[in-house]
């Protein structure tokens, strides 16, 4: 979180400079600019973490600014500053993709708390994406051991698991039994290849529409099984 950069684009000298030395202090790298178009370059320019922008800004606002940076997907944190009583510019930037506000005169220790808790926040967002794997209507939450289809909770043994984590991992590839009993079983596993099958069968009766006629995952006769992938 320390060393994160943040764009600062305030028009107003003495509060861009009020705000530059408190996140300075504080581990942060700051980057300035005085309008909404310079702010947007230098946007290109730094790839910042989080982006401080004020509302009121000569030429292009706050508002134009922020649509610009959610229209270019930048993936970026936006705080506005608003000025003290304008509850609609709140609204306003919010549904245009900010993140949070900060309503002028302001604690610098708040902003930096502010901005510390919306960096938290992302990181765990994206920590708890890398755990999920979905497709269609299947979602596999890896961290939590938990699968869902249709956002339903469908209980599954630890193996079932293993093997719908394998599938989803290599959609519509071809496995064949014998991978999937390395994989599962691991190779000093010497039992009958069917137990494969078994397994399958009891995994397709919990998670298919119709297990006789499976849609998720495939048979591939004389070789294994696929997951088919979400159209």
């Amino acid at each position: 979180m320390e060393n994160a950069k943040v764009l600062v684009v305030e028009d107003e000298s003495s509060i861009r400079k009020f705000i530059n030395i408190n996140l300075e202090r504080n581990g942060f790298e700051v980057i300035e600019a005085e309008s909404g178009e310079e702010g947007l370059k230098k946007l290109i320019e730094y790839d910042p973490d989080v982006v401080i922008l004020d509302i009121m800004l000569p030429g292009m606002d706050g508002f134009e600014v922020c649509r610009r940076i959610r229209e270019g997907k930048f993936d970026v944190i936006i705080i506005m500053l608003t000025a003290k009583g304008q509850d609609m510019d709140k609204i306003v930037g919010l549904e245009l993709g900010a993140d949070d506000y900060m309503v002028k005169p302001f604690n610098p220790l708040e902003l930096v708390a502010r901005i510390r808790a919306n960096l938290r926040r992302i990181k765990k967002q994206s920590e708890d994406d890398k755990n999920i794997i979905a497709t269609g209507k299947i979602k596999l939450d890896i961290s939590a051991q938990k699968f869902y289809k249709n956002d339903v909770d469908i209980e599954l043994t630890p193996r079932e698991f293993a093997i719908v984590k394998v599938f989803m991992e290599n959609q519509g590839k071809a496995i064949s039994r014998d991978e999937l009993l390395n994989h599962i079983w691991g190779r000093n596993y010497f039992g009958d290849i069917k137990t494969v099958d078994v397994h399958i069968r009891r995994l397709r009766e919990k998670i298919e529409d119709d297990p006789s006629e499976p849609k998720l995952i495939e048979t591939v006769w004389g070789f294994g099984y696929r997951w088919r992938k979400a159209e």
